[in-house]
């Protein structure tokens, strides 16, 4: 008899490619170098020196909770599980092999900003590592070292870098401080003790979406005309859009620890784009009513482009049938850009 902690672990050197599988990106080293960052000097300093104090430094320690056999959890459950541990992990490696590269390439030429991505990239590279340990639980992991050379790099000029990784660090810490919250009072719901780990994990985020605050601040044109407004809306709708149809994808996994996919869809864009006033120079109004039926008309037709990939056609006739879904997609983001944002500034220093 095979003892199942002893079973073979299955390394996967690919991810099936979809609208919200995690990107690899790369920069334009030389503009990033170039940045003045003279008006955030001081609280740049000021969180070099708590990243520098690395308060997670013995959190991510697998105690005797995971030396046990996870194949218990079946089914839908495991599956959902075993995608949000995938896309999680890649995500944080992604960010891992930007943070590392702009560290390499700015140590001569930004001395502070070389640090300051050195020190994200430590974090970035121990959130993967764990999660892919995890992974190694349901006997799979990632392949890390061949996704980083065989991945392909989107291009983000160094504005959109911050605009991005700003909100990603963002509505990460509201995702997993709500799943660590609703934990906390439903412990039956519980089935893995990554969860626990919730806690600590999300002010990682948080003081990355703090560094990059200060970075985006520093910049006045990325906050201070109206350019800056058009692409803080682009943004904002981006990220949650994608975090709609990522939340529902994985339906089953909220629903499996108590969680109904939409409350928590909704909470976790709220959060987010209330915390964005202290950046960004408008925010989103999430409570117009036509802003989550739009959102839900996206999160639905991203879900009739997923049946379409797994059903039986031939390839060009999922793709005829794939574009009218598509360009559906289109006019519901362009129809929720187009409601009218709120001024942020005169809410800074009221949101958290």
């Amino acid at each position: 008899m095979v003892n199942t902690l002893e079973r073979e672990t299955v390394k996967k050197n690919a991810i099936k490619e979809t609208l919200l599988t995690p990107r690899f990106y790369t920069t334009d080293f030389e503009a990033a170098a170039n940045m003045d960052l003279s008006l955030q000097e001081e609280e740049l300093d000021a969180l070099i020196t708590e990243m520098e104090n690395d308060y997670n430094r013995y959190h991510f320690t697998r105690d005797e909770e995971f030396e046990t056999s996870w194949d218990h959890i079946q089914g839908e459950t495991r599956e959902a599980f075993i995608d949000f541990l995938e896309r999680s992990c890649t995500s944080e490696f992604s960010g891992f092999i930007l943070f590392k590269e702009l560290s390499r390439r700015l140590k001569d030429k930004s001395p502070k900003l070389s640090k300051i991505f050195h020190l994200m990239a430590r974090d970035e590279a121990r959130h993967a590592g764990f999660l892919n340990k995890s992974m190694s639980d349901f006997h799979i992991s990632l392949d890390l070292g061949y996704l980083t050379k065989n991945r392909e790099y989107t291009f983000f000029k160094p504005e959109w870098i911050i605009y991005a990784v700003y909100l990603s660090e963002k509505i990460g810490y509201w995702r997993y401080i709500t799943i660590f919250r609703h934990l906390e009072k439903h412990p039956e719901d519980q089935f893995y003790p990554l969860f626990k780990m919730f806690d600590s994990w999300c002010q990682d985020e948080n003081r990355h979406g703090d560094i990059f605050n200060a970075l985006l601040r520093s910049q006045k044109g990325m906050w201070n005309n109206w350019q800056a407004k058009l692409w803080s809306r682009f943004f904002l709708l981006s990220v949650f859009v994608t975090h709609s149809l990522t939340v529902h994808e994985r339906s089953e996994f909220y629903r499996s620890v108590g969680l109904d996919p939409t409350e928590f869809d909704h909470e976790v864009i709220r959060q987010t784009n209330n915390t964005s006033a202290r950046s960004f120079p408008v925010i989103l109004n999430v409570d117009h009513p036509q802003f989550f039926v739009g959102i839900k008309s996206c999160s639905d037709r991203n879900i009739e482009l997923k049946k379409i990939d797994e059903s039986n056609a031939p390839n060009f006739i999922k793709t005829l049938k794939k574009l009218p879904v598509k360009i559906g997609i289109g006019l519901d983001f362009l129809k929720l850009y187009l409601i009218k944002p709120i001024e942020a500034e005169p809410l800074r220093g009221t949101v958290r």
